[in-house]
Parts: structure tokens; sequence; C-alpha cells
């Protein structure tokens, strides 16, 4: 099977944040140990480009980037620290009306020695499902993760996710993991989403692991009462609930870099990240749109601008970059494309 550029990044990716040894993981993943590891040399070498399929054509020297550009980069990339190149790429294409593609970025940050390198924190399993949803309020995923208060104990976060565009819909801290805690998360979804307020052909349906909370009769008995169908996770198999267990764990990355000594400060933290992750982080598997562009229904709107922006940007720099004897032999053909 050959992969492309993006999905060899995405599986190095998945990798270098996966909890599960390596070759466990590849394992999940279907792809050779031999066969990633040659990747990830070449990537560890060449950045982004080093993934390009050898066999592809010489790079097209009529869309170098300008200089003045380049500078512009570096200096988004000072600003927002925080952002990955792939974010980047598409925050300058949102907000400064020009198109840059995320290998071009990575390229540029790495000339001016602003990409850290490379580490192992290994991260569970492919979170795509075997058949994806097709609307939103399809399909609702729920899970528990924990965190510490200094002085207080262990509280328990429980999640509500909308499958289909990742949104996340309820959340609370408790000092328990009960059946009835899921519940008052699902009723926070169901009141936010309307679900029971209007006639739908489908009531979305749960998915959770096997936690004692999700087994137990009384929510079993709630689910019944909201029309909800209920599936779990296969045992052991973690990836079956992958993208609820990807964002908790990207959001501990985050929230558990301070200590915590109210449990308010903590619930403060999480509802920063929540409101960042929903309405201010480009989501890679989203066509790198947010959460929030996804369950309103922005993506058409946002991806057919940049489509729009990419080609006045192309159109631009091979204004710019073309010797003048070949401008002049284009002029015709130009003129055809600004008709529009």
């Amino acid at each position: 099977m050959r992969y492309s550029q993006g999905e060899k990044y995405e599986i190095i990716r998945l990798v270098e944040e996966s909890q599960l040894p390596v070759r466990r993981t590849l394992a999940e993943l279907q792809v050779p140990p031999t066969t990633f590891y040659r990747w990830y040399k070449r990537y560890t070498e060449y950045g982004y480009d080093g993934l390009e399929d050898r066999n592809s054509s010489p790079k097209r020297f009529w869309n170098r980037i300008p200089d003045e550009e380049r500078e512009q980069v570096k200096d988004i990339a000072l600003e927002y620290t925080e952002k990955s190149p792939r974010e980047l790429a598409w925050h300058i294409t949102d907000t400064r009306g020009y198109f840059i593609s995320e290998s071009s970025v990575y390229r540029i940050l790495h000339d001016y020695d602003l990409i850290t390198s490379p580490h192992y924190i290994v991260m569970a399993a492919s979170d795509k499902f075997k058949n994806p949803t097709k609307r939103i309020n399809e399909l609702w995923q729920t899970d528990f993760t924990y965190f510490r208060v200094i002085g207080w104990g262990w509280f328990y976060l429980s999640t509500v996710l909308d499958d289909y565009s990742r949104y996340i819909l309820s959340w609370k801290l408790f000092t328990t993991m009960g059946a009835s805690d899921v519940q008052e998360t699902l009723d926070m979804a169901i009141e936010r989403t309307g679900v029971d307020q209007v006639k739908v052909r489908h009531k979305p349906r749960l998915l959770s692991d096997n936690g004692p909370c999700y087994l137990s009769g009384e929510l079993k008995e709630y689910l019944k009462d909201q029309e909800m169908k209920h599936s779990r996770g296969a045992p052991y198999h973690p990836q079956t609930q992958g993208k609820i267990e990807r964002y908790h764990r990207s959001m501990k990355n985050v929230v558990k870099l301070d200590n915590y000594y109210l449990p308010g400060d903590l619930e403060r933290a999480i509802a920063e990240w929540v409101y960042h992750y929903n309405y201010e982080r480009l989501h890679e598997s989203l066509d790198n749109i947010t959460p929030a562009d996804m369950y309103y229904g922005r993506k058409e709107e946002i991806l057919s601008r940049r489509q729009i922006i990419k080609q006045k940007t192309l159109q631009q720099r091979k204004r710019m970059n073309l010797p003048a004897h070949r401008q002049a032999g284009n002029r015709d053909t130009r003129r055809c494309q600004y008709l529009d």
C-alpha cells in the first residue's frame, strides 16, 4: 500500500504521541516497522519534505516564496509560538489573505532554526472509526479522565464529544465516576443541542468504554427513556473511542502543565481549553478547520474561500518568478484566467 506525504506525517505523529509501545502502535496501524523507521529517518533529516514520494515530479521554481513572505512567516511563528507549522499555514491563509503550504512553513522555520526535534511520547491508536458518521448528532462519544487538585484529591472529568465534528458538547468535573454523573453530562449535551425538542429520525447513539458506570442498569434505563442506543468498545481496545481518547490526551498535555489548589482553578483551566479546542484550534482531520466550524456547517464556505486565496496567490507568484519572455508568451492565457 502506498501512502501519501500527508498520511506518512499523520502516522509519525500518531506513533510519537502514543502511550503504547512503538511496535504495538504500528501493528494497530498496520504499518511495517521497517517502513516506519525509513520514513522517520527521512523526516528527522529533511522534515516534512523528506516524506514526499521520491518518484514525484521536480519542484516548480516558479512558485518560489518571496523573501518578504518568508520574513512574515518567521515573525508570525514567533508571535504564535504554540502553533505547529500546519496550524501556522492555515492561520496565515485565513488571516493574511495569501496561501502558503504546510511544508513551506516547515521548511522556512527549519531554515530559521525554529523547529524543535521530534521525540517519542506514544499515543493510542487510530482515531478513525470503521463506519464513519455522516452528520452531526449521529454518534456521541463519552469518557472520563482524571485530575488531582492539591489538598482536595482526585476529580473526574466527564465529557461528551460529537463524533462527526469532534465538537465538545458538554463537560463537567465530579468527585465520583457514577452513572448519575454520566447522566448529568448527557443532560447538558441534550439541552445544548435540543435533540429532545425537535423531531429527529434517530436520536444520537452513545459510544463509551466498558467502565462500571457505563454498564449500570441505571444508565441503561436513562438511555431507554431518552430513546438513545448505546454501543460499547471492545475490551482492551481504546481505539474504538479514539477521538475522545485523543481529545483528553491533548487537553491534559496542556492543562496538567500547572498545579491546581482549588477545584475552581481547574474548572477555569478546562473551560479555557474547551473554548480553544472548539473555536480556535484547527483540526487536521477536519481539513484544518475548527470543530465549531464543522458542527455549525461552515466547512464548505471556508474551504472554498481558501481555494480562491490559493489560486490568486499562485498566480501572483507565477507572475513574479517567471522570466519576462515567458510572461509575454503567456499573456493571453493570463487574460483568460483573470476574466472571472
